[in-house]
């Protein structure tokens, strides 16, 4: 199966890394070449990755021989350059006569120029997917999902998340056996599901730190079990709640009363991962009140229940998280 990854210029060298791995891997566990990787740019000449790797491209895009089994395009460190127009017709006469295309990170950005987006369901990083979205209306994007698959598209979101699609491409070639042994050799989860969340609320709203929202911000974060409704809110931001609804909204881009759910998912997850509390006990925590209110909210956000979640993410041993103590508290 050949695999052809487009490489824009500033690309990410972890996205490109982790694919190519991905599949380096998957022939090893095969005893052969299943998959026959090349790095495809605008021209052949040495392309140098925006953390300083260097990388010389197998070809250029009008010297690849014919459709690939498989189109990826890597993303760049933040938006890429709109490619030229040769490359935006080659992508887009390209794609059709594959199995299978598709990008990783702000790599969407490229399919979207080549016309590929049009009424598909698609991931990119959290952090440019309102962006993706405005700038290309007719796509349908899910800027929280770790990947997405629409038919023969699949994108995913930024840096590791290059990994799962990569995995997801594997397990489905070549089946769980091969894509769990990749998954071992490169020290990582099988595969977290495409409907994973990979929005963190916290990270989101360090963009705006210095907002006079910023108090509320960390009040909701240091007291997830405590009142946190919109009267109680607007207090401590010295507004009614109703100036503070819309400036919140406006500001965060999120309702308060979303922002305070994914603020207790966030918490609720950290306590998942790095203690051994019930589940009980974590929804109590993390102000979720009921351990059937915290699996609601997972499975509404997440995608996966709250037991699920710890199977899947949990570190042990000596990968264990040390920012928590036994009883879930935060140890300095």
């Amino acid at each position: 199966m050949r695999i052809a990854i487009f490489v824009p210029a500033d690309v990410h060298s972890l996205e490109l890394a982790g694919l190519m791995d991905v599949f380096a891997e998957a022939n090893a566990r095969a005893g052969k070449t299943v998959y026959d990787v090349a790095v495809v740019a605008e021209d052949d000449r040495t392309i140098r990755c925006a953390s300083g790797l260097r990388v010389l491209p197998d070809s250029a895009f009008d010297t690849y021989p014919n459709a690939p089994d498989t189109l990826l395009v890597a993303g760049s460190v933040g938006v890429p350059h709109r490619p030229g127009r040769q490359v935006v017709d080659w992508l887009a006469n390209m794609a059709p006569h594959t199995r299978r295309y598709g990008s990783v990170c702000t790599g969407a950005f490229v399919l979207g120029e080549a016309g590929l987006l049009t009424g598909r369901r698609v991931a990119t990083h959290w952090q440019f997917a309102s962006l993706l979205a405005e700038r290309f209306p007719e796509a349908r994007v899910e800027g929280d999902r770790v990947f997405v698959r629409d038919g023969a598209m699949i994108t995913s979101a930024g840096s590791s998340a290059a990994i799962d699609l990569g995995l997801s491409l594997v397990e489905e070639d070549l089946g769980r056996e091969v894509a769990l042994f990749v998954a071992r050799r490169l020290v990582v989860f099988l595969k977290r599901p495409g409907d994973q969340s990979q929005f963190s609320v916290h990270l989101a709203a360090q963009a705006i730190d210095r907002s006079r929202l910023y108090n509320v911000q960390q009040y909701v974060l240091n007291h997830p079990a405590a009142d946190l409704s919109v009267t109680t809110l607007a207090r401590i931001a010295a507004m009614s709640a109703r100036n503070f609804t819309r400036v919140f909204s406006q500001e965060v881009g999120l309702s308060p009363s979303l922002y305070v759910e994914l603020t207790r998912l966030d918490v609720a997850r950290f306590l998942l991962e790095g203690s051994r509390l019930s589940i009980a006990s974590i929804a109590e925590k993390s102000g979720f009140g009921s351990a059937g209110a915290m699996r609601r909210a997972f499975l509404a956000h997440v995608g996966v229940t709250p037991s699920d979640y710890r199977d899947r993410f949990r570190t042990s041993g000596n990968g264990a998280r040390g920012s928590l103590s036994e009883n879930g508290s935060r140890l300095s």
